[in-house]
């Protein structure tokens, strides 16, 4: 019998896959978030509303949802892991450059282009490692490289944050460049190449299609588009509230408070704990049932309430995510399962570019409580889909029995 020549847990090859990914992951996840803690600087420097100053990061996942499937594409033709290069090479450039912004439409501009080349990781990453590393060592695999995002997106919002107190935010946002620019160095050392060829599928498109006329999975691809939605409009303007009277905190010490994506990247693992005993499907609804649960209590009007009302809100989200992402590639059929990550990926950023606007719109409206009502109902709808698909294909437990 022929040995698989991939990476078996705990080569030397598998290290050196772990920490490439671990790199990209965070230097791709910081520059996307960057911006978010200081919204509200960057609103009072252009004169604008809290919903046109999310643009800061609206561009960059429209840009990461425009990008998700032409890098697919581009990495069928020259090979994964040197598209996955190419864009990290890119987007780290731009990155270098986007703090020097003269103004807010550049920004925005530069911000977008970043999110084309930044789509690149995540739309290839699963695939190619799956042709550098066997089977039986994937999932830990794709765990560093989630790893890798988490961090990323928490480092990058504090750094962003704490230095621009000293520096302004166009320096907050070059010293997480610089955080990137080390990251993209460790991938570009050591990721190794792909050892066995690439799996044959069906075209980009034509799987997309596919997909997409699967209900089963095109309703995991609406959990990805309103989650990811409701989860950065809840982040984003969250900020706004807690700069404000009567708690007045800085950019810093908001920052902190995106320590709660600690225990949603512990949710994202522990909740297959869960899965053991109970359906998935009735696991993702007992985490879109705790992200409500997290945005009542954020209304309260103490910042102890709020802060534990955010880690529920986290923790239900990050949850809900990782069932949601399985289920999607999961439930694909043979042909449009390569694409099914991508696909996710792309409903993902491009909710969470329309949300985090919409979202600006509902706390102008009616503030901190019409920002909560409209993340809320965002959640119903996409608990309302789950429930529906699942007593369409028999009940939670037969839905992925």
């Amino acid at each position: 019998m022929e040995l698989d020549p991939r990476a078996a847990a705990g080569s030397p090859l598998y290290r050196r896959a772990l920490v490439a990914l671990f790199g990209a992951g965070v230097a791709t996840f910081a520059l996307v978030y960057s911006p978010q803690a200081l919204l509200p600087d960057i609103a009072r420097e252009f004169a604008m509303s809290a919903s046109a100053s999310s643009f800061a990061i609206g561009a960059t996942t429209l840009g990461l949802a425009a990008g998700m499937l032409a890098w697919a594409k581009v990495g069928e033709r020259v090979g994964r892991v040197w598209a996955m290069r190419w864009a990290m090479v890119l987007a780290v450039a731009v990155g270098l450059i986007t703090p020097f912004s003269p103004g807010f439409a550049s920004l925005v501009v530069m911000r977008f282009i970043e999110g084309l080349m930044l789509a690149g990781l995540p739309a290839i990453a699963v695939t190619a490692l799956a042709e550098t590393v066997a089977p039986l060592a994937l999932g830990s695999a794709v765990g560093a490289f989630i790893a890798g995002n988490t961090i990323g997106g928490l480092s990058g919002r504090i750094i962003a944050a704490t230095t621009a107190e000293y520096f302004g935010w166009h320096g907050g946002l070059f010293c997480v460049a610089l955080l990137a620019l080390a990251g993209a160095v460790l991938f570009l050392i050591l990721m190794p190449g792909p050892v066995v060829p690439a799996a044959r599928s069906l075209p980009v498109f034509r799987a997309l299609i596919e997909n997409l006329r699967t209900p089963a999975v095109a309703v995991m691809v609406a959990q990805a588009f309103l989650l990811m939605g409701g989860f950065v409009a809840a982040y984003n303007y969250l900020a706004f509230r807690l700069q404000a009277e009567p708690f007045g905190l800085s950019p810093a010490q908001v920052s902190w408070l995106f320590l709660a994506y600690l225990a949603g990247a512990a949710a994202s693992r522990g909740v297959w704990l869960l899965v053991r005993t109970a359906p998935p499907t009735g696991v993702l609804l007992g985490g879109l049932a705790t992200m409500l649960l997290g945005l009542g209590v954020t209304l309260l009007p103490w910042l102890l309430a709020i802060i534990v009302g955010l880690v529920l809100f986290t923790v239900g989200f990050f949850g809900a995510h990782s069932v949601a992402l399985t289920l999607a590639s999961r439930r694909a059929g043979d042909g449009g399962r390569s694409v099914a990550p991508s696909l996710y990926n792309l409903a993902y950023y491009a909710g969470s570019t329309l949300f985090g606007w919409v979202g600006g719109l509902a706390f102008a409206a009616a503030g901190w409580g019409g920002a909560v009502a409209m993340v809320a109902g965002l959640a119903l709808v996409a608990g309302g889909l789950v429930w529906l698909d699942a007593m369409r294909r028999g009940g939670l437990r037969a839905a992925d029995g």
